[in-house]
């Protein structure tokens, strides 16, 4: 089972994609004028062929600004747009649930920790600080692979 997992992030989307428990592919979002690109990603979902995928279920972010917001929503809509456009099932999950299953909070430095532990392979797809949005993509993917026989 190939997994696309995106952690839409507030500045920058990252996305990584797992094939039975394997990182196969991690990166950030496309982006073109501060907005993704949805010709780009459209051709990256086309080109990985998931079977199922898992993005963060998001909400307005205290503080932020009208104009952030609006971009944040629209790129949001843009991800899960080119999902529905290439018929891909699509799972929406709050950060709390998934991150429950890995004892994680809000610390992004904690996620990147993690992912690095658990997939060695991959460390250098999030080795630099900022990394922190394509490790929690690899962790949200791996969430779903280890509990995809449960209700989630």
């Amino acid at each position: 089972m190939k997994i696309l997992a995106i952690d839409p992030g507030a500045v920058s989307a990252a996305y990584a994609i797992l094939c039975e428990g394997c990182v196969l592919s991690c990166a950030d979002v496309p982006v073109v004028d501060r907005m993704v690109n949805a010709v780009v990603w459209s051709n990256i979902v086309r080109e990985a062929r998931p079977d199922v995928a898992v993005i963060e279920q998001v909400g307005p972010m205290p503080k932020q600004g009208a104009s952030s917001g609006f971009r944040f929503g629209m790129g949001v809509g843009l991800l899960r747009g080119v999902l529905a456009a290439h018929l891909v099932p699509t799972i929406q999950v709050h950060s709390t649930k998934w991150k429950r299953y890995y004892a994680l909070g809000a610390d992004k430095e904690a996620s990147r920790a993690l992912a690095t532990r658990i997939f060695p392979g991959a460390a250098h797809l999030m080795a630099r600080k900022k990394d922190h949005g394509r490790a929690e993509a690899i962790l949200l993917a791996n969430w779903y692979y280890m509990n995809k026989d449960r209700k989630v």
